[in-house]
């Protein structure tokens, strides 16, 4: 099994802490879609990360199907499940990782539109974007509330991505002074950022 992506994505970063957590063994392609010499496109045909090239030969592409399927895998190091089965508790951690991944997908926005020249870059493009993470935060702080995890007595797919779509936001837009806001969401993402999975992939520029 092999997974390609890049150190800084927060979509292969959620994908590589599932694996760490599972013990799941896996070789890591760094592959990033903007570079000039990428093969991404060869494994993915929207030429997006992360991708997950399965014993088979058969490839999984967007991580929210790839979570599915890693979660789904029995005889892995570690046999705990991080989306529950079917039912009320289930449908909560895939709202949860839903919001979470919306969350990266407008800060992901906005750091393309930045990169554009100052002339082509729209400001009412990026304001649409930042309300949709103001909105978002707001929303994870609110149903958080003064619980330990984002679902049920323990660490769920739902801390995962949330995790890693405050990390991102941490990594690309410091300025965004969310931990000065939230306390609920500072504990959460401190508390997890002393797991090994969490340690081992920060993004780091």
């Amino acid at each position: 099994m092999k997974l390609i992506g890049s150190l800084t994505c927060p979509y292969v970063r959620k994908i590589r802490i599932i694996l760490a957590e599972k013990q799941i063994g896996h070789d890591f392609d760094l592959d990033t879609p903007w570079d000039t010499n990428t093969h991404v496109e060869y494994h993915n045909p929207l030429g997006k990360i992360p991708v997950l090239l399965m014993d088979n030969g058969r490839t999984l592409f967007d991580s929210r199907v790839i979570a599915e399927y890693l979660d789904s895998l029995e005889n892995t190091g570690s046999a705990f499940r991080l989306i529950p089965e079917p039912g009320p508790q289930r449908w909560s951690v895939k709202r949860w990782e839903a919001l979470a991944d919306g969350i990266c997908d407008a800060a992901a926005t906005i750091f393309l539109e930045l990169k554009r020249p100052d002339i082509q870059q729209s400001h009412a493009w990026i304001s649409r974007q930042q309300n949709k993470i103001d909105l978002g935060l707001a929303a994870a702080a609110m149903e958080l509330s003064n619980d330990d995890w984002c679902e049920g007595e323990t660490m769920t797919l739902a801390d995962i991505a949330l995790g890693c779509a405050l990390g991102y936001l941490s990594f690309r837009f410091p300025q965004i002074e969310w931990r000065n806001t939230y306390s609920n969401l500072t504990k959460l993402i401190d508390k997890l950022a002393q797991r090994d999975s969490f340690i081992s992939t920060a993004p780091k520029h």
